[in-house]
């Protein structure tokens, strides 16, 4: 899993998660409120969030307003999750049964301890078939 987590906050806005993207090699950031996990934003979440008019000659007021929209409106809810004691294979049918691209790991009372993605999935058995 990848940790520490980069995370955002449900009323922040799409444009602080833009600029986050756009600084890291993240693709999904998890959202916490008052050290929960509550949600999880995706780099697609926001690309259909956002106008596709943002940055070219044809861009308006309406088109920058929906860098102002905040991160709840856009954020997958109650995402699936796996404790942090889950095998790797726990977590790899978490991805598959539920279609998701990442799952959050989570401590008891949903305190967010990283996130496995299908990267990571493949590093972890690239590592086993090296040893």
């Amino acid at each position: 899993m990848s940790h520490p987590v980069v995370t955002v906050e449900p009323d922040d806005t799409l444009e602080e998660v833009q600029h986050i993207f756009s600084k890291t090699r993240f693709h999904h950031l998890l959202v916490v409120e008052r050290n929960k996990l509550v949600g999880v934003v995706s780099d697609r979440d926001l690309l259909r969030a956002l106008s596709p008019y943002l940055n070219t000659a044809a861009e308006t007021g309406r088109d920058l307003a929906t860098l102002n929209k905040r991160v709840h409106q856009i954020m997958t809810r109650k995402p699936h999750t796996v404790n942090e004691s889950a095998s790797l294979h726990e977590a790899v049918a978490v991805i598959h049964d539920h279609n998701v691209s990442c799952v959050p790991v989570v401590a008891s009372g949903g305190r967010v301890v990283g996130i496995l993605t299908w990267r990571d999935i493949l590093r972890a058995l690239m590592r086993v078939r090296r040893n």
